[in-house]
């Protein structure tokens, strides 16, 4: 007959299994491990406890070949190749493998739970899940791996841990046949499958497969955000999102890619970059036949072309077609930029940002085109690359049949839907499933809203501003464009607080203030900010000038030098100073003008106190520091450090002096040397007065020069005889007396000389022409050292010796 215990009414078969049950209550334990001292209440129990120490495992399932160390686990275990499940639920019959789990599975419908935790007042239903609880408060975790130095709180977690190490996946999905090593995590995968979501936000109504799931979502409403960074602080709300953090300050990227050397912090994140090793894209775009490796890639695409916007910035408002772009513009608004570069102190939102800004530094191009061999820093300029090698144009227009090869121009076809769409384009079915939760339109909205923004009639036409009636290729240009007339300038530097109409332009400027210049010239190696500044540059050294004017079709390396030269003939100049009524044909001149009559010079050099009004007068006032002369003439190899003093110094070759005074009849062939002229010449003011002799002189470079007669200052020495000079101009024309080069030669006696101006005074003794008049006698002079020297005899001076000097 079965015997009852009298403390908690149990049934057992036998005396001597009431003795043994009676243990537990007692608390007795006589039987004792050798080897760690665990207590156990049956004989039974010990030699089953001592197999876990020998590793013996004599119990094999015939299925799978996995042995146990009980013949009981052994059982238990060839019900899931069975798929028997004999114990069932009174209440809700569903059915499970052991009575352990039926009645685990109880409480469920009784809610009986009677073992409170003290700490955060949790209950459980059993003693076991209380105990397991507190070692959460505690910090023990009695059960270690001997593989690894992890350590479980529960013995269950250390089986499903272990199981990482084996590799063993004994779980399969009923549905795709796919394994898992955690019975938890098949279950979870096979609601995939059903669709199944039992848990329920009472705020936003969305659905979850776990509740753990669910507890996660609902911080995102309360701004919780328990798990916090020791390092740098930072709060997150997941203690997953933690452990993903932290390896940021680690280093640590465990998961490595076994057919390259990149490696991950994520398993997900490994899994994802495999795919891109076997190119398989099973998902297809219906509209414009581009292929995804991922279902929600797709997904997102097709936002492209529905042109929906569900993610929506809380500051300004502004909408985007993930959650991923939005998160990364939220960062806009932080200024949190904890990632900084060791070389240049540059900082970044990103890690990868990071790491791609170093690419810069080192060089590192780790993408290259196997067709031409071109390396790139990026995967994506690689992929674009190869589109100009095979022609590819995925996104075809529907209307015009135009095709492009990026998703950037393709958008920007799109521009606001038309009430009608073409009777005779036939809209693309998106298939059911593949248009996310987040869109509340039905499919055949959906339908229309594509349809609509495809087929725009104007969106292969430029779009035309209202105000100047400039053409811009894309609505999104003329909105930029419109900024220029609203003075709207919403893009601020966060260092000088100039404000910008683009976010590109804000980019470009901050490189002012770090120094970046990342494009590099292949063949002089000079380095610019803008990709567009080196595209210029190269055609200096190719020749390159593909604008051609179309009335005398002189050509220009770049089209702002056409408009430039275009308004020589036309001859407009529609901005007027306001202070001294000057004309200008560009806006930007009139701005740089006005500075003139300011004073305002912004441009400041970094080496030396000079301040310059524009930022080209800076860059040719740098090369006198740096030495640098990239101007070279075509025919004496002359260099030059500015193309202005080219310009001038290819005159002399040419003899071309298109500038004449109109007091004398006398030539030059720049602007500032008839300005220079006439004020030294022709001028009756001087307003310039030697300190020393009280001599009065009309420029400053004349007061300068005359100085020198006084100091005896000859900076510039001869290296070949040690004689010296006052001005680089007369050294350079000595210089040609060692040489003997004397490339200025005469038209009419083939005589040479050193210089133009001698030249142009040996002429005059064939024209006879003497435009030097002296005032008070009115005799004249072919030069004007003879004037000089024969206005003394007026004043009575003795004339002094006078270095040779380049004067006509």
């Amino acid at each position: 007959m079965p015997v009852e215990c009298d403390v908690c009414g149990t049934s057992c078969a036998s005396r001597s299994q009431l003795n043994v049950h009676m243990r537990r209550h007692t608390g007795e334990k006589p039987f004792k491990c050798a080897v760690c001292q665990k207590g156990f209440i049956a004989s039974g129990n010990l030699r089953t406890h001592l197999l876990s120490h020998t590793g013996e495992r004599p119990f094999e399932c015939n299925v799978c070949q996995k042995t146990f160390s009980r013949k009981c686990d052994l059982k238990v275990h060839e019900q899931i190749h069975s798929g028997n499940k004999p114990f069932e639920c009174d209440v809700c019959q569903k059915r499970f493998y052991t009575s352990g789990e039926r009645k685990k599975h109880r409480v469920v419908h009784t809610v009986d739970r009677n073992f409170e935790c003290p700490m955060c007042l949790k209950k459980f239903a059993r003693l076991g899940y209380l105990r397991a609880h507190l070692r959460r408060h505690t910090g023990e975790k009695p059960f270690e791996c001997t593989v690894c130095p992890r350590k479980c709180y529960t013995s269950e977690k250390l089986r499903e841990h272990l199981r990482i190490h084996t590799g063993e996946k004994p779980f399969v999905c009923p549905v795709c046949r796919k394994t898992f090593s955690t019975l938890r995590s098949m279950r979870t995968h096979h609601k995939t499958h059903t669709g199944e979501k039992p848990f329920e936000c009472n705020i936003c109504l969305k659905k979850f497969v776990t509740n753990g799931n669910l507890k996660s979502h609902l911080r995102t409403h309360t701004g919780e955000k328990p798990f916090e960074c020791t390092v740098c602080q930072r709060s997150f709300s997941t203690i997953s999102g933690l452990r993903v953090h932290l390896q940021t300050h680690t280093g640590e990227k465990p998961f490595g890619c076994t057919m390259c050397p990149k490696k991950f912090t994520l398993p997900a994140d490994l899994k994802k970059h495999v795919v891109t090793h076997t190119d398989d894209k099973p998902y297809e775009c219906t509209a414009c036949e581009k292929k995804f490796r991922s279902l929600e890639n797709l997904r997102i695409h097709l936002r492209v072309h529905t042109g929906e916007k569900p993610f929506e910035c809380t500051m300004c408002q502004m909408k985007f077609p993930s959650y991923g772009r939005l998160y990364l513009h939220l960062k806009t608004h932080t200024d949190d930029k904890r990632f900084k570069c060791t070389v240049c102190r540059k900082a970044f939102l990103w890690s990868t940002d990071l790491e791609f800004h170093l690419r810069t530094h080192t060089e590192y191009k780790p993408y290259e085109c196997t067709i031409c061999h071109k390396k790139f820093s990026r995967s994506g300029n690689l992929n674009k690359h190869l589109k100009t090698h095979t022609g590819t144009k995925p996104f075809k227009c529907s209307v015009c049949h135009k095709t492009l090869s990026s998703a950037e121009g393709f958008r920007g076809f799109i521009t606001e839907p038309t009430p009608e769409p073409s009777p005779h384009f036939q809209v693309p079915s998106i298939p059911e499933g593949l248009l996310s939760d987040a869109m509340s339109i039905k499919k055949h909205e959906t339908d229309f809203i594509f349809a609509s923004s495809v087929i725009h009639p104007s969106r292969n036409m430029p779009v035309e501003c209202d105000v100047c009636g400039t053409r811009c290729h894309h609505r999104w240009h003329l909105i930029v464009h419109m900024r220029k007339h609203t003075g709207e300038k919403p893009f601020k530097c966060a260092l000088c607080q100039k404000g910008f109409t683009a976010s590109g332009a804000l980019r470009t400027h901050l490189r002012t203030h770090t120094g970046e210049r990342p494009f590099e010239c292949n063949v002089c190696h000079k380095t610019f900010s803008r990709t567009s500044d080196l595209k210029v540059h190269e055609r200096i050294h190719s020749g390159n000038k593909p604008f051609e004017c179309d009335v005398c079709q002189m050509r220009f390396p770049t089209r702002s030098d056409r408009i430039k030269h275009n308004l020589t003939h036309t001859g407009e100049r529609p901005y007027e100073c306001p202070v001294c009524l000057n004309k200008f044909g560009r806006a930007g001149n009139l701005h740089t003008h006005l500075r003139i009559h300011t004073g305002e010079k912004p441009f400041e050099c970094t080496l030396c106190p000079r301040k310059c009004t524009t930022a080209d007068k800076l860059k040719d006032h740098l090369r006198t520091h740096t030495g640098e002369k990239p101007f070279q003439c075509v025919v004496c190899q002359r260099m030059f450090s500015t193309t202005r003093g080219l310009k001038a110094h290819v005159k002399t070759h040419t003899g071309e002096k298109p500038c004449e005074c109109d007091v004398c009849p006398q030539k030059f062939s720049t602007n500032s040397n008839l300005k220079k002229h006439q004020d030294e010449t022709h001028s009756d003011e001087k307003p310039f007065e030697c300190t020393v002799c009280r001599k009065t002189f009309s420029s400053i470079r004349a007061l300068q020069a005359h100085l020198k007669t006084h100091t005896g200052d000859r900076p510039f020495e001869c290296s070949l005889c040690q004689k010296k000079f006052t001005s680089s101009g007369n050294l350079r024309i000595h210089l040609q007396t060692h040489t003997g080069d004397k490339p200025f030669e005469c038209t009419v006696c083939k005589k040479k000389f050193v210089a133009p101006c001698y030249l142009r005074n040996h002429l005059r003794t064939h024209t006879g022409d003497k435009p030097f008049e002296c005032i008070v006698c009115h005799r004249k002079y072919a030069v004007l050292g003879s004037l000089r020297t024969h206005l003394r005899t007026h004043h009575s001076d003795k004339p002094k010796p006078r270095e040779k000097s380049c004067k006509s």
